[in-house]
């Protein structure tokens, strides 16, 4: 009977892991979400404002940017919010196996870095390069350049509440 106890805790310890795992992510969709919340900022202020959200819901929803509605572009803004912090956590993690780490007050710097940059530019590039064309056809012919360099400074708001609050988050709850 205490053969198997090595194997007993070691499946323990990895169902403790994969509930480190999921409580990261899980954690990572919290900081996209107030991320999304604090780049609607300057979307507003922006001239194109809520635009991309628009967009963005049009794909989602396989219409045009004029037929939705705002509710519908501001759930798909914070639904987009949340899939990219899980993003940053995915990459955080990952980066976290192969980077040492360089912890700097509580946080490993290297990890964070990266997974802020890649989720920047994946959320700009995403955009810009594949809903814009796709869904905004009017937009993108008579607005696109407006709207990317919008989009590419409403992502930037977005990484830098990542570079403040993920570790926060990270470090204060996990």
């Amino acid at each position: 009977m205490l053969d198997h106890l090595p194997a007993a805790i070691a499946a323990l310890d990895a169902v403790s892991n994969l509930g480190a795992v999921a409580g990261r992510l899980l954690l990572g969709a919290v900081v996209g979400v107030a991320a999304a919340v604090v780049m609607a900022i300057p979307m507003w202020r922006q001239d194109e404002g809520f635009t991309p959200a628009y967009v963005a819901a049009a794909v989602v929803r396989r219409t045009t940017p004029d037929e939705v509605s705002f509710g519908d572009a501001n759930v798909v803004h914070h639904v987009a919010g949340a899939l990219a912090g899980v993003l940053y956590a995915f990459v955080y993690l990952a980066t976290d196996v192969v980077v040492p780490d360089v912890g700097v007050a509580g946080v490993d710097l290297p990890s964070h870095l990266v997974a802020t940059a890649v989720v920047v530019a994946f959320i700009y590039v995403a955009f810009a390069r594949f809903v814009l064309p796709r869904a905004g056809r009017r937009i993108y012919e008579e607005r696109a350049t407006a709207v990317r360099g919008q989009w590419l400074r409403s992502s930037l708001v977005f990484g830098a509440t990542l570079l403040v609050l993920a570790p926060a988050l990270f470090t204060g709850f996990a």
